[in-house]
């Protein structure tokens, strides 16, 4: 080839280099993938894994796993296990909030409405015993291995 051909591929080269580099800006050709849009709350949802118990009367809530979409994978015992029938989790804010519903053993609808407390790793929110129509301020902490 002549010297004319390999400086008109040189050019075109350095012509297609600089394109390149205006049409893609720095910041974005350095940029992460994006995390999937789950992997964050199941960070989060995280945090509510383990053994909880409510102090007032040994009452337990074991939180084996949390799904993508906030299902629970948890259970009750009084001291009896009991099945949730009900078990989410969701995240308003920063706020973690778990609700679980029983309808097994005479509990007819009752519900534990709970929000995480970071700063002193506990579940803590009303408890409505539906049988009786009451509420009561509640707290479940976590049970150490």
């Amino acid at each position: 080839m002549s010297q004319a051909v390999y400086s008109s591929i040189a050019r075109a080269i350095v012509i297609l280099a600089s394109a390149l580099a205006a049409a893609v800006p720095p910041a974005a050709a350095q940029q992460q993938p994006a995390a999937p849009a789950g992997a964050q709350s199941d960070f989060a949802f995280g945090k509510l894994l383990g053994r909880w118990v409510r102090p007032d009367g040994g009452y337990v809530i074991t939180i084996r796993s949390v799904g993508a979409d906030g299902k629970l994978d948890a259970a009750y015992a009084n001291p009896k296990p009991l099945p949730f029938s009900r078990a989410e989790a969701s995240r308003d804010g920063k706020t973690l909030r778990v609700f679980l519903e029983l309808r097994a053993g005479g509990y007819n609808g009752s519900t534990y409405t709970l929000n995480y407390d970071p700063a002193s790793d506990v579940l803590k929110g009303v408890y409505y015993q539906a049988v009786a129509q009451q509420k009561f301020d509640v707290y479940f902490a976590r049970a150490k291995p």
